[in-house]
């Protein structure tokens, strides 16, 4: 089976200051239902609007992550996100009291504590694991920004970072996969240089910001106190204590890595990335990444998801078949015209592929539509089910002794016509573990890759012979 997704088991809250805004605040991460994903809710407007964490609805990146949905802004948004993504929370819905996350210490520390501390709620379905299966290249020449994603089994994120900057120089970081996360990168800060601090106060932005919630470099030498203080006025904060020893950092901050600020970076693509919706199995490799680089490779990953589920599925229909029609004689009880199922390519833990061969000959096109010969969907059912009766016989000793007989069948789709000359691969999963002789599955029909039909059946599997 495949990993369930997971919410809360109880709402945590937390409360603090929007970097930005210099606003208070107070956050309520929820739990959520499967499927939910990530939702804001701006419980201080009229009709409490949501917006969905969607790379779709990104408005701003300017030193944070701005979504907009239904007339409603929330900012900053990547570090709680990054939380929620880093700690394998699919789903949760976060009620916010004004229009900025709070900043916290500058790090995603404080949502893991939170989100540590009332635990995590199991869910039934599974996660809708996104697999790449090619490399995406993309970049913006104008920013120097460069990222490249690649198929892993993982997710997994390597960054460089490069500011020509005295302080930081050239910085790496990487996560071999998302376990890394809560003691690799989550408790890594926010940064930011002096000589930006100015810039900043001025278009409005930081009003938030102090020496607990971001690391401030200092590139040069000789900073005046005059300076400092006349900084601390234009951030509000006269009469803030500010040392600073030459190059490194204010208040000489002691980095908890060396390369503290890369490792923020990398936080913030796991924050950023998670707009895409999905969670995601692929290496991404980034040069100088930022907001605006990560929200807009993020809605490459969901225009890549589209191309992948629109792409005809492969199967190697040339090897040599798991059981032929001799072996599937010998397991089940059906004979001709009724036995549907020609190969099997293919058994797993939890799961079989299977073949028939729709051709001509077949009786049942003398009277069904003649002239207009379509293989009867009801027989596309029995031939599903016979593949699910292989794959329960497989798992008992004896399987000669038993017969497998429907109990239900759900959420049945028809989606193409079926004709002779075409080659029908059925794919059957199980969607809940085998007890007592009960097999539940669902699965998919292809022809040419493409699906044709798909359902739901439950089956029984009853020893009924000597």
């Amino acid at each position: 089976m495949g990993d369930k997704q997971r919410t809360l088991k109880a709402s945590v809250t937390l409360s603090g200051v929007g970097l930005h805004t210099g606003e208070r605040v107070n956050l309520e991460i929820c739990p959520a239902p499967e499927n939910h994903g990530y939702k804001f809710q701006r419980v201080d407007l009229d009709g409490q609007p949501t917006i969905n964490a969607d790379a779709d609805l990104v408005v701003s990146t300017e030193r944070g992550t701005t979504l907009e949905q239904n007339g409603a802004r929330v900012y900053t948004t990547e570090h709680v996100l990054a939380a929620l993504y880093g700690m394998e929370v699919d789903n949760a819905l976060i009620k916010i009291d004004n229009s900025e996350i709070p900043i916290m210490d500058g790090s995603a520390w404080p949502f893991v504590e939170a989100i540590e501390s009332v635990g995590y709620l199991e869910q039934e379905a599974e996660r809708n694991y996104f697999y790449l299966n090619e490399n995406i290249p993309w970049e913006d020449t104008e920013k120097g920004i460069e990222i490249l994603a690649v198929p892993d089994t993982n997710y997994r994120i390597t960054v460089m970072v490069d500011y020509k900057s005295p302080v930081l120089g050239t910085q790496h970081a990487s996560m071999y996969n998302i376990g890394e996360f809560k003691n690799e990168i989550a408790r890594c800060k926010t940064f930011v240089f002096l000589r930006e601090l100015e810039v900043l106060a001025n278009h409005g932005l930081i009003k938030g910001g102090d020496l607990d919630n971001a690391i401030i470099l200092v590139e040069r030498e000789n900073v005046e106190q005059e300076e400092l203080d006349r900084l601390a006025k234009l951030l509000g904060k006269e009469g803030l204590k500010v040392d600073i020893k030459g190059i490194g950092t204010l208040n000489n901050y002691q980095l908890k890595f060396e390369n503290e600020p890369a490792r923020h970076k990398l936080l913030d693509i796991v924050g950023d990335l998670a707009l895409v919706g999905r969670p995601l199995k692929m290496h991404i490799l980034g040069a100088r990444p930022g907001h605006s680089g990560n929200t807009r490779f993020a809605k490459v990953i969901k225009e890549q998801i589209k191309k992948q589920e629109c792409a005809p599925k492969e199967f190697d229909l040339d090897k040599a078949p798991l059981y032929d029609i001799n072996d599937i004689e010998k397991m089940l009880p059906h004979r001709y015209p009724f036995l549907l199922v020609d190969k099997v390519m293919e058994i797993g833990e939890e799961s079989i592929i299977g073949v028939k061969n729709v051709t001509m000959n077949e009786p049942m096109f003398q009277g069904h539509f003649p002239g207009n010969p379509v293989f009867p969907g009801v027989l596309q059912i029995e031939a599903m089910a016979q593949c699910g009766g292989i794959f329960s016989l497989s798992k008992v000793e004896d399987p000669h002794l038993y017969s497998t007989y429907f109990m239900k069948i759900d959420n049945v789709k028809f989606k193409k016509k079926v004709l002779p000359g075409d080659t029908l691969v059925f794919e059957l999963h199980l969607l809940s573990p085998m007890r007592r002789g009960l097999v539940n599955m669902g699965g998919k029909a292809y022809v040419n890759g493409q699906v044709v039909m798909e359902a739901e059946m439950l089956a029984q599997v009853i020893k009924d012979k000597e």
